[in-house]
């Protein structure tokens, strides 16, 4: 249990360097260095693309030191980010600054935890991975509230000292001691791992393996869609007639989703193994983007929050399973690194993207029902992926 509530608060704490903490500063951000919405977009995006590049080297410290020692030492670095943004005085210290927030935040405590998770549980690892990946929703639904009051009462810039206190005084000490003691995993190993796994893929092989690239495609999906709506929901609003009210409380129904089907999956990854779920996991987001740009009732907000969460707790749970199940846990912080980058690309590149095709004239309406049969046609290829790592 002790492993769990490590790995849970390590996704917990990893919301200082996810986009929906960051964006509850972005005004008064913005206001402090005179940017326009696109240079702050910019800015944001060129430190999240050079995260996710650095992401790839520094991953794989986790295969050669404890997670304890790799853990303490990515609290420290978040926690003087942190510290770092409640004192940013030029902007090009602020790409730096948001450089670290994304490489330790969204970036290494997420993948500290997965990596953690696939590597501790054999048996149950499907719902190990659904557990924690619940602070990542638990973290959505408390910090937004808790920020905005705080930058009332004490300004933007305590905001983000007083988050730096809570990594080096409350998060640090906390997953340092729960994981401290590495997890030997018991009981009986996966079907999956008993057929399939007998070799360990070494980071260079898996780079040459033709699967793990059309797995790839399906990964970054969710990234880069979940980002581009939530990132543009106010436009969504203004061309559905729909008030801001009424999409937020959609958000509601997205992360009690996300929680549910995180931890259906991974009861259904335990009993049949994560390849078999490959298939499945995006296709209520292409169905729910399908609709989302067809239709205009105010229902469909509703709708689309919901199958989006399906998706998104099945991701959550799959692409924490998936991994070990398929290429093994010896170079596991290796291996996860790459498919870390990727979303963390898919995540930057979308916002950016979506908004310059809306600039050129294609309504993000085309775009959504463009990215759902994406979504679809993805889900074919799945299919197709599953059967040739069966065949392995």
């Amino acid at each position: 249990m002790r492993w769990l509530l490590g790995g849970l608060i390590l996704t917990f704490f990893s919301s200082f360097g996810q986009t929906y903490f960051i964006a509850l500063f972005s005004s008064e951000i913005r206001a402090t260095f005179s940017l326009s919405h696109g240079e702050f977009g910019g800015i944001y995006m060129a430190g999240t693309l050079v995260s996710a590049a650095t992401l790839v080297w520094l991953g794989r410290v986790v295969d050669i030191y404890s997670v304890s020692k790799v853990a303490f030492w990515v609290c420290i670095a978040l926690s003087l980010a942190c510290a770092a943004m409640s004192v940013v005085s030029s902007v090009w210290m602020l790409v730096l600054v948001v450089f670290g927030l994304r490489l330790f935040g969204q970036g290494m405590m997420s993948h500290i935890a997965m990596v953690a998770m696939g590597r501790w549980y054999s048996a149950e690892r499907g719902r190990a991975v659904s557990i924690t990946s619940m602070g990542y929703q638990i973290g959505s639904g408390i910090f937004p509230f808790v920020m905005v009051s705080l930058i009332g009462l004490i300004g933007w810039r305590q905001s983000w000292a007083l988050a730096a206190g809570l990594m080096i005084f409350v998060a640090l000490p906390s997953i340092y001691l729960l994981m401290q003691k590495e997890r030997i995993p018991r009981g009986q190993i996966t079907e999956a791992e008993d057929s399939g796994i007998q070799k360990q893929w070494t980071h260079a092989e898996v780079l040459a393996d033709p699967l793990f690239w059309i797995m790839l495609t399906g990964v970054v999906a969710p990234s880069f869609i979940g980002t581009s709506v939530f990132f543009h929901q106010v436009h969504i609003g203004e061309i559905k007639g729909w008030s801001r009210e009424l999409i937020a409380s959609s958000l509601a129904v997205a992360a009690v989703a996300t929680i549910v089907f995180s931890l259906i999956s991974g009861w259904l990854i335990d009993r049949y193994s994560a390849r078999q779920m490959l298939p499945l996991f995006l296709l209520p987001l292409g169905i729910a983007n399908v609709m989302l740009g067809w239709l205009d009732g105010a229902a469909v907000i509703i709708i689309f929050m919901l199958l989006h969460g399906v998706s998104q707790g099945i991701s959550n749970t799959l692409f924490g399973a998936l991994w070990p199940e398929v290429y093994g846990t010896r170079h596991l912080g290796a291996v996860r690194s790459l498919i870390m980058a990727a979303m963390v690309i898919g995540s930057a590149l979308g916002p950016g993207v979506t908004g310059w095709l809306i600039d050129t004239g294609v309504g993000f309406e085309i775009q959504l029902v463009a990215m759902g049969v994406y979504c679809l046609v993805t889900c074919v290829m799945m299919a197709v992926v599953a059967r040739a790592l069966a065949g392995r």
